[in-house]
């Protein structure tokens, strides 16, 4: 019988990455490898039934202690690799001070790089490999009040853009998945990070915040077009099985619509469209 591929995934104690990796489980064919920040996470992951390690994309030698237990689970084999842990930092360009926006950049952005150069020699051994990154529709557009988010988002665009490149013909082939919003924790977590990072009433945009704070705290989806986590995970399916993995994937209609406006709108009709949709309390 063939050996099941292997897939290491980032960020799965809840949301887009706790339903792929159950997914892909259940699919059969795949040796899952769900990895989480909190080692109470870890534990609740394996309750599940599924092999899980703890991995920090905040912390180097936890990226790299992460991957050696991954590696351990597969015996040395990766097929595939999901970066998908993230958190979106909530807060106006002005309020961000020089660590938060260095957080959200170590977890979103550095720790995938990180992890994924560290990933690619296995790889390159093994004559082919997936690396697929979970993108967003903010990495095509930007909305007030997301900054740091935005910023990781689009700079993922470029250093994934140029990795594809570079990979060309190496067997080792390179995804984005883009998605608009999806039901998840995602919210909850900026929420408290937000509280944790952001002096919202000595702000000049407190009116904002509170508006804001709204969205934040609103029970189940906050917008329009809202899809369930597996949504992406069938995306991440093609990514890693088809011959041809395209080098992007939109999920939700939000995505696709931001995606056709930056094509066709110049920078100033762009903005009023985004100012609009901000105004509206989506995005």
């Amino acid at each position: 019988m063939t050996a099941p591929r292997t897939i290491l995934i980032t960020g799965c104690s809840s949301g887009i990455g706790h339903a792929c990796a159950h997914g892909l489980a259940a699919r059969g064919g795949w040796r899952v490898v769900a990895s989480a920040r909190n080692a109470e996470d870890v534990d609740r992951l394996r309750a599940e039934g599924l092999t899980a390690v703890q991995l920090d994309l905040a912390a180097t030698d936890s990226v790299q202690a992460g991957l050696d237990a991954a590696l351990a689970h597969t015996g040395g084999r990766l097929d595939a690799l999901f970066n998908n842990g993230a958190y979106g930092q909530p807060g106006a360009v002005e309020d961000l001070t020089r660590d938060v926006l260095r957080a959200q950049l170590e977890t979103n952005l550095l720790g995938w790089h990180d992890l994924t150069r560290r990933v690619i020699p296995h790889m390159r051994a093994q004559g082919h490999g997936r690396i697929v990154q979970n993108g967003s529709v903010l990495g095509l557009v930007a909305l007030p009040y997301r900054g740091a988010y935005v910023a990781s988002k689009f700079a993922l665009e470029g250093l994934t853009d140029t990795l594809r490149l570079e990979l060309a013909g190496s067997g080792i082939a390179v995804s984005l998945i883009e998605p608009g919003p999806i039901l998840s924790r995602f919210r909850d977590n900026g929420y408290a990070v937000y509280r944790r990072t952001i002096d919202a009433g000595a702000s000049v945009h407190r009116a904002a915040y509170q508006r804001m704070e709204a969205r934040l705290t609103t029970a189940g989806p906050a917008q329009p077009f809202t899809l369930p986590p597996q949504a992406v995970l069938n995306k991440l399916i093609h990514a890693i099985e088809h011959p041809r993995p395209r080098p992007r994937y939109y999920v939700t209609l939000p995505t696709h619509l931001m995606g056709t406006l930056r094509r066709l709108l110049g920078t100033r009709g762009l903005d009023w469209a985004l100012m609009r949709i901000a105004r509206g309390g989506r995005g």
